[in-house]
């Protein structure tokens, strides 16, 4: 239910793309004529963005560029708020569109872990077990600030202070997981993609929470989450309702 005039916007996508200065500077030429705000992060695995706006203007820029074939499938997921929440446009061009400095994770380049729909984690944490009978482990990818505001019942937190941790704090804890189902979880989804992998390369059972915490209080109403989610721009944080806390 919309509440407010400035649609807030974010989405990401792995896909190779060779021409990532070019792009950089379209994009932004774009936004700024359109008047938005927010931050686009361009790479050669892909893209990464949350923008604010009048709904019309963001909703002409996503379609400007969802005309690239590349971006076809781009789905962002939308709230509202009554003020922009960011102070400036910037768009740039990055190594990588979520620092992992973890070279063998290419998701543009090889095939995502499992994706599990919110409506079946929903589920799978009302019954206390996944489909097969399993355990299942809730697994923040998120830095510790963020997990502080909200979290998952009961989910493993290992007080990452930066998200390219992850791979360390893993194999320090690898024996943890080893013979339970991992869901690991992030604000929007990118984080626990990338996560998702590095477990997967280490020969765990993982999912990745599909769109992240922001499309499950979408499809749920946020059961089995207490606290709000932390998103990175003015708003600070957003109830599972999707209104700004």
């Amino acid at each position: 239910m919309q509440s407010g005039p400035i649609l807030n916007i974010s989405c990401y996508l792995f896909v190779s793309l060779a021409d990532t200065a070019a792009l950089r500077d379209r994009l932004h030429a774009r936004a700024e004529a359109l008047g938005l705000k927010g931050t686009v992060l361009i790479a050669e695995e892909g893209i990464n963005l949350f923008l604010a706006g009048p709904a019309e203007a963001v909703n002409t820029w996503v379609a400007e560029l969802r005309a690239d074939p590349r971006f076809a499938t781009l789905t962002p997921k939308e709230s509202w708020s009554e003020v922009q929440p960011f102070q400036r446009l910037k768009v740039k061009a990055k190594p990588e569109i979520i620092r992992m400095n973890h070279p063998t994770i290419r998701p543009d380049q090889a095939p995502r872990a499992p994706a599990l729909a919110p409506a079946v984690l929903a589920r799978w944490l009302d019954q206390g077990h996944d489909d097969a009978g399993r355990e299942i482990v809730m697994l923040d990818t998120r830095n510790g600030f963020e997990v502080d505001q909200g979290a998952f019942d009961g989910a493993i937190d290992w007080r990452l202070d930066k998200f390219s941790d992850f791979p360390e704090a893993l194999a320090s804890h690898k024996q943890e997981l080893v013979g339970k189902t991992v869901v690991s979880y992030c604000t929007g989804g990118i984080r626990c993609e990338k996560a998702a992998m590095v477990l997967e390369e280490q020969g765990l059972t993982a999912w990745q929470l599909d769109g992240g915490i922001l499309k499950y209080f979408e499809d749920t109403g946020g059961k089995h989450y207490h606290g709000n989610c932390f998103v990175f721009d003015d708003r600070r944080g957003v109830n599972a309702d999707l209104s700004p806390t």
